[in-house]
């Protein structure tokens, strides 16, 4: 998990368990979902599926990993600043293994415009696009 210098992230908020593939301008990363995630129980109690907004965590720390190994990020941490464009198109149910792939479309200093896609078996669950930006570290 050599990816973990790169974020703020860690268990039991961290969604990438493992990064499969990466260039200069895109990330795929890969994330087990454990049926006995907590949130589960609450979720659709009897028909459980995955809460949207931590299927775009999982893009949005994808995005920060790449954030992070792209841009000199001593001292500051990826902030999300924008999203647009958010899509649900199918749900994520405990067992499934969610892929992620996020692609850079733009850096302006130490901003990064993003798209993020979601998929189950090869079946696109969640695009959307969003920013970040590196701020400095408080402590």
């Amino acid at each position: 998990m050599d990816f973990l210098q790169y974020i703020p992230h860690r268990p039991p908020f961290l969604f990438v368990d493992r990064v499969l593939e990466e260039s200069d301008d895109t990330i795929k990363t890969e994330k087990k979902i454990d049926p006995k995630e907590p949130f589960f129980e609450g979720h659709y109690p009897g028909q459980p599926i995955m809460p949207g907004v931590l299927i775009f965590e999982a893009i949005f720390q994808a995005g920060a990993i790449m954030m992070g190994k792209r841009i000199a990020n001593e001292g500051r941490i990826p902030v999300l600043t924008r999203v647009n464009n958010i899509k649900l198109k199918h749900a994520v149910h405990p067992g499934d293994t969610l892929q992620v792939e996020v692609t850079l479309k733009d850096l302006v200093s130490t901003a990064a415009y993003m798209t993020g896609k979601a998929s189950v078996n090869g079946k696109t669950v969640v695009s959307l696009e969003f920013s970040a930006m590196l701020v400095e570290e408080t402590k």
